[in-house]
């Protein structure tokens, strides 16, 4: 919803499971029906995803906004989390959100090398990105920041570079998402033509897992790796080619548990009195 352009990779509908956008007048029946089965001394947050929230009209943004604020003011809810693109913020829109009580912006960012982000049709550049993440953090709007591995013409060097970057734009939150090849997209021309390979599983599982351990390594929360497993997702031809798998996250902290389990048994081996017996 909202995003006026057509990445290379992207089919938000099948992405997201969505035909259409629930419209403002829609929102209380969710937000109700959900509110039913959160127990009430949780932190709860009202969540604008699946495509570029700031993109939409903004008599438009405004009545969604509006919708959520009773439960705002009742304290049913704490607060807004909505995603967006680095290329669709400023500080009349970041005034605006405030106003309304949102407190977190994911930005989906994808990479961070130029190259990137041009062969993915992204249009906006690594200057844009940092311009935006600074002017949501000097609105005392935390940050999050949505990335993608093995895109067209990225490598594992882009993938590590883009980490770094990251890093030092200090964000709130960091998702982590492979590349795949969704049906209906550009990428699916590309890849039947012979013009793109995404990454093997275990390759998107490595990278990912290097990704993850230097942003934990830099306090950075790492609060997803993979996309949700949707049924639109999980059917049999919406992911032609790529690393899907549902337990992506999973499979990820498995090999960073794997290599601690190994350093440790190397120390054990090597270091006096250790006995034969390790505790994890």
């Amino acid at each position: 919803m909202g995003c006026p352009f057509d990445c290379i990779f992207c089919n938000q509908k099948k992405i997201s499971s969505t035909i259409s956008a629930p419209g403002p007048a829609d929102i209380k029946e969710i937000v109700d029906k959900h509110l039913n089965t959160i127990p009430s001394d949780s932190h709860i947050e009202i969540a604008f995803f699946g495509g570029s929230f700031t993109a939409i009209d903004k008599e438009l943004q405004i009545e969604y906004l509006a919708a959520v604020q009773p439960y705002l003011k009742n304290g049913q809810v704490d607060s807004i989390r909505l995603s967006t693109r680095p290329d669709f913020i400023d500080s009349h829109i970041l005034e605006l959100l405030s106003e309304y009580g949102v407190k977190t912006i994911e930005l989906g960012v994808q990479s961070l090398n130029d190259e990137v982000l041009k062969k993915s049709c992204r249009v906006y550049n690594v200057d844009d990105v940092f311009k935006a993440s600074h002017l949501i953090k000097s609105f005392d709007i935390k940050l999050g920041i949505q990335l993608m591995i093995g895109l067209p013409g990225d490598k594992y060097e882009y993938d590590m570079d883009t980490a770094k970057k990251t890093i030092s734009l200090k964000p709130d939150m960091v998702r982590i998402y492979p590349t795949l090849v969704i049906k209906d997209t550009a990428l699916e021309v590309l890849y039947e033509k012979g013009w793109y390979s995404p990454l093997s599983l275990d390759e998107a599982v490595n990278t990912t897992k290097e990704m993850y351990l230097y942003f934990i390594a830099n306090d950075i929360d790492v609060i997803r790796m993979g996309l949700y497993p949707s049924e639109e997702l999980r059917s049999s031809d919406t992911v032609v080619a790529g690393p899907f798998h549902p337990a992506f996250g999973e499979l990820v902290e498995q090999e960073v548990f794997y290599d601690q389990v190994n350093y440790l048994l190397k120390l054990v081996n090597k270091e006096d009195g250790w006995g034969n017996s390790l505790f994890i």
